[in-house]
């Protein structure tokens, strides 16, 4: 007996290769462009950074038998990390710290009021400006493809530094290591944007 051979239809061929990815280039680590508005100095040393990875919380149903996972309401974000050489004066490192101490102001109020007035650094968004308070930054990180060129904007709103890391210095070293520096940030929520 002869086969009879059924033709797929048109439309069934079409939507597999629409699932299909259509770019097979790979993402590079390499492939960045790191800003925060409050911070420039810190952005031109920065050799690492991170998108933050999400949490959403786990509500339980009881049962019986066994709790049943269910969605929860709540998305934790992880912490933004960027790590950046330390340049000779020490001024990107200072610009994090005084940021920090401004917030902070471990030595007396006026800190937080002379942080505040900065006006060379008025970067945070309209609400927060009318309401006075001068203590955030917006951030954004550009995701480059593999010819150098922005594909995807990542943007931090709200963000404060809350830890920055020791600088050791140590005349044990036989190699020279440049300095780096780590900062985390807290911020109100990121969204990725292409362009």
């Amino acid at each position: 007996m002869a086969s009879t051979r059924i033709r797929q239809p048109k439309d069934l061929n079409k939507k597999a290769l629409n699932n299909q990815i259509q770019n097979r280039n790979y993402l590079a680590p390499t492939g960045f462009q790191f800003n925060i508005s409050r911070a420039p100095k810190v952005t031109y040393f920065g050799n690492q950074v991170n998108i933050p990875s999400l949490t959403l919380g786990i509500a339980n149903q009881p049962s019986y038998l066994k709790d049943i996972p269910r969605p929860g309401e709540k998305i934790d974000f992880e912490d933004l990390t960027l790590t950046f050489l330390v340049d000779e004066d020490l001024t990107n490192y200072m610009e994090i710290q005084n940021w920090i101490r401004g917030i902070g102001f471990p030595e007396s109020l006026d800190q937080i009021y002379d942080f505040q007035q900065d006006d060379t650094l008025t970067v945070m968004n309209k609400a927060l400006k009318n309401q006075g308070i001068n203590l955030y930054s917006d951030g954004s990180l550009l995701i480059l493809n593999n010819v150098n060129l922005p594909k995807f904007k990542v943007t931090f709103d709200g963000m404060f530094p809350y830890f920055l890391s020791t600088l050791t210095f140590d005349a044990t070293q036989s190699d020279l290591e440049y300095f780096t520096a780590q900062v985390s940030f807290k911020y109100n929520i990121y969204n990725i944007v292409t362009i």
